[in-house]
């Protein structure tokens, strides 16, 4: 069933900006108790995910970023934590809060980014918002704050139910200054949905043969019970 879900997640996401597809594996679980760890169960997790990069897609848009590498966009998450993630379809509020398409705050060297309003906006391949106030000269755009950019590298990221990336353990990443991004560009989901579709076949034929092992099993008992009765 958690095999099943993975790829029933990515097959959900392969349109999806910048996902990244969920790997499914199966792990040793011991059973612990008295006495030695000598028995083992095997069981099925969501252990990380596909980091390799999507295809890049040029859109025109002046707050479409696509990052390079293994850079990530710094977020806020609903509980108020920092979190990382692929997906650069970014938008401003009514409001002014910078937002990405998951509706999550985009995060700035100080915080939460707020766009004052503006004639144009763009952002640079590191990451620079600058904008030109309404009414101002476009001649003399000025600098609005940064985005942050992260690598992974050396640090032990996992993916969350919510589909972003957080540090194991809690803490945040620093800012990575060598990160790029592309700006109007879109990079799409990794999701390979020919070999997803052949993974969700392969779980549903296990999962059948399974279910046949256990019906042979039952009647091998039924059988071996009924060969040791003893005549009345």
């Amino acid at each position: 069933m958690s095999r099943q879900s993975a790829t029933a997640n990515n097959l959900a996401n392969a349109n999806t900006v910048g996902f990244r597809a969920d790997i499914s594996a199966a792990q040793t679980l011991w059973q612990r108790g008295a006495g030695l760890q000598s028995r083992a169960l095997s069981s099925e997790e969501t252990l990380s995910a596909d980091m390799r990069e999507g295809a890049v897609s040029q859109t025109g848009r002046s707050l479409d970023v696509a990052l390079q590498k293994d850079a990530l966009l710094s977020v806020q998450a609903d509980n108020g934590e920092e979190a990382y993630t692929r997906r650069g379809d970014l938008k401003v509020t009514e409001t002014g809060l910078l937002i990405n398409g998951d509706g999550a705050p985009v995060l700035g060297e100080g915080g939460p980014i707020t766009v004052p309003p503006h004639d144009s906006i763009s952002i640079d391949a590191q990451g620079r918002i600058s904008i030109v106030p309404e009414g101002g000269d476009p001649k003399t755009p000025q600098d609005l704050d940064r985005l942050k950019l992260v690598s992974p590298a050396g640090s032990n990221i996992v993916k969350a139910l919510d589909g972003l990336f957080r540090v194991k353990g809690g803490g945040a990443l620093p800012s990575d200054p060598d990160a790029k991004l592309v700006s109007g560009a879109l990079e799409g989901s990794n999701v390979n949905t020919s070999q997803a579709l052949i993974d969700m076949i392969e779980s549903s034929r296990a999962w059948e043969t399974q279910v046949k092992m256990l019906a042979t099993a039952k009647d091998i008992d039924t059988d071996a019970a009924q060969l040791m009765r003893l005549p009345d």
